[in-house]
């Protein structure tokens, strides 16, 4: 390659390629945040998700509770590239509840209610 332009385009597509493919994954895997709603009586204590293939609940995600009438921001950072997840709602009266195969990304929230 004897035309310096074309050295100096080589050159950047070199770099460039990694970039685009690191801005690529990284769009992949962003947080999945959603509000979280609770029209119950009794406070949400405990909040666990997890992805469809998933074998067990894995850590509380709630940084505290979430009270009768409160909403809460909920930030699943699992890195995953996932919408659908089961849920589970613990409360501070000992119910719980779970609900599974639930597109997080198309509800935007949930809500708690009474049954």
């Amino acid at each position: 390659m004897s035309n310096p332009l074309m050295r100096r385009l080589v050159i950047a597509s070199i770099f460039a390629a990694p970039i685009a493919a690191l801005s690529a994954n990284s769009a992949l895997a962003e947080d999945l945040v959603f509000m979280l709603r609770n029209t119950t009586s009794s406070p949400i204590v405990q909040f666990y998700v997890e992805s469809t293939n998933a074998s067990d609940w894995g850590e509380d995600i709630l940084n505290s509770s979430i009270e009768p009438g409160e909403t809460a921001e909920v930030t699943i950072a699992d890195g995953k590239t996932t919408c659908i997840y089961g849920i589970k709602g613990v409360f501070a009266d000992g119910s719980t509840t779970e609900e599974e195969n639930l597109n997080l990304c198309e509800l935007g929230s949930y809500t708690y209610t009474e049954k």
